[in-house]
């Protein structure tokens, strides 16, 4: 009898056993997919891709990888509930994700408050790594400083003396434009920003913006516009004149997102950020444009290598730290390398940015559509500020 139910003892054992390994790592996801769908739409297509390599390769320490994804409306308080719902209710392990910067610093927060961690894949804005950073919360794509450092040099060839600006009026606009003046200032003191146009996210009128940038008379504008926005900006600033014989640098207009909507209309000189997926020809690339085009009959844009580029750096940390938990998942983010579709990045210990770059580039209008020429490809790493500057503006841990 001792035997048997010893037996059935150990039997009982190995089946637990048996079930908590095929248990899921249940990984919560939450963006803005009904109200920013150009980016949203790639960005999720890009980390259901890398879902499905992980699991076909037999997942993370052999567990499938489950995601809970959850829309937050494009609003601060709508996110902080879902990420609620998300931990508290479905059990997560961990949360990534959102795309516009107010609502990442609502999320940072939050992660903070609930001891959980947090990877942001898309908002920009300095304050998520610095400011407003803490323990609990990294970052993958490359911050406002960042691209804009990556701008500036750029700016400064131009020797354009007037400078006009043009942002979104929310939190990532206004810090772009902050670091843009702040920075050029610095490579060109004899600068002038003779204005700026400020107009709310997804409701500008185009029209009235152009012609405000006309009536400065710049030499030069640089712009933060995205999405549709950008394209009634364009329409409207080409209908006036404005671009012609005048400079133009840009933030995120070379992202096929943004430029493809604009087809011929697409401006031509811009000195911009982006994604010229369809020039690329790398190993690490080719890798992801192939599996991408088999799974999707399409083409990525940029979003979905920041998609695909969250869902293996969350997997590459969960296996560093051999599992789950909280403290040990953020000892493997500090200093985790990763490698992607752009090459290889890290998160740096120091404030949790990635190193993740971008290709900066000139606009121009090829077959009928948008493009990125005279690329080239800028390193996250090399436009980080100083350990000594990070430190100043990072709370302390």
């Amino acid at each position: 009898m001792k035997r048997l139910i010893a037996a059935m003892a150990a039997t009982s054992l190995a089946l637990a056993a048996g079930i908590a390994g095929a248990q899921t790592i249940r990984i919560g996801e939450l963006n803005s997919y009904k109200s920013q769908p150009a980016f949203l739409d790639p960005y999720k297509k890009g980390w259901e891709l890398a879902v499905d390599e992980i699991n076909a390769a037999g997942g993370v320490l052999g567990r499938k990888i489950e995601v809970i994804s959850r829309d937050d409306n494009g609003n601060p308080g709508d996110a902080v509930r879902v990420a609620e719902e998300l931990v508290s209710r479905e059990k997560v392990d961990l949360l990534f994700g959102t795309f516009l910067s107010h609502i990442g610093l609502a999320v940072t927060d939050f992660a903070k408050q609930r001891k959980v961690l947090f990877l942001a894949a898309e908002p920009l804005t300095d304050k998520i790594t610095w400011q407003n950073g803490n323990r609990y919360t990294f970052r993958l794509r490359p911050s406002t400083y960042m691209q804009a450092s990556m701008l500036v040099p750029e700016a400064a060839k131009l020797k354009k003396k007037r400078w006009a600006i043009v942002y979104p009026n929310y939190e990532y606009g206004q810090s772009a434009a902050a670091t843009f003046k702040e920075l050029l200032k610095k490579a060109q003191p004899d600068v002038e920003f003779v204005g700026e146009q400020a107009p709310a996210l997804g409701r500008i009128d185009a029209g009235a913006v152009a012609q405000a940038l006309a009536d400065l008379k710049p030499d030069a504008i640089f712009n933060v516009l995205f999405g549709a926005d950008l394209s009634k900006f364009v329409r409207e600033g080409n209908t006036r004149g404005l671009f012609k014989d005048r400079a133009v640098v840009s933030l995120l207009t070379g992202e096929p997102e943004y430029l493809d909507p604009l087809r011929d209309e697409a401006p031509e000189g811009w000195i911009v950020t982006g994604y010229p997926w369809y020039s690329l020809k790398t190993p690490e690339h080719d890798k992801f444009l192939l599996g991408y085009q088999k799974k999707w009959k399409e083409y990525p844009r940029l979003g979905s290598i920041v998609g695909y580029a969250s869902m293996m750096s969350i997997a590459a940390a969960i296996k560093k730290a051999g599992g789950t938990d909280t403290e040990k998942m953020i000892a493997a983010f500090r200093g985790l390398q990763v490698d992607t579709p752009m090459g290889r990045i890290s998160y740096r210990p120091q404030d949790h940015q990635s190193t993740m770059g971008a290709y900066v580039g000139v606009t121009a209008v090829n077959q009928g559509r948008g493009v990125m020429k005279n690329f080239r490809y800028i390193d996250g790493a090399t436009v980080m500020p100083s350990d000594a500057d990070v430190a100043k503006l990072r709370p302390a841990q």
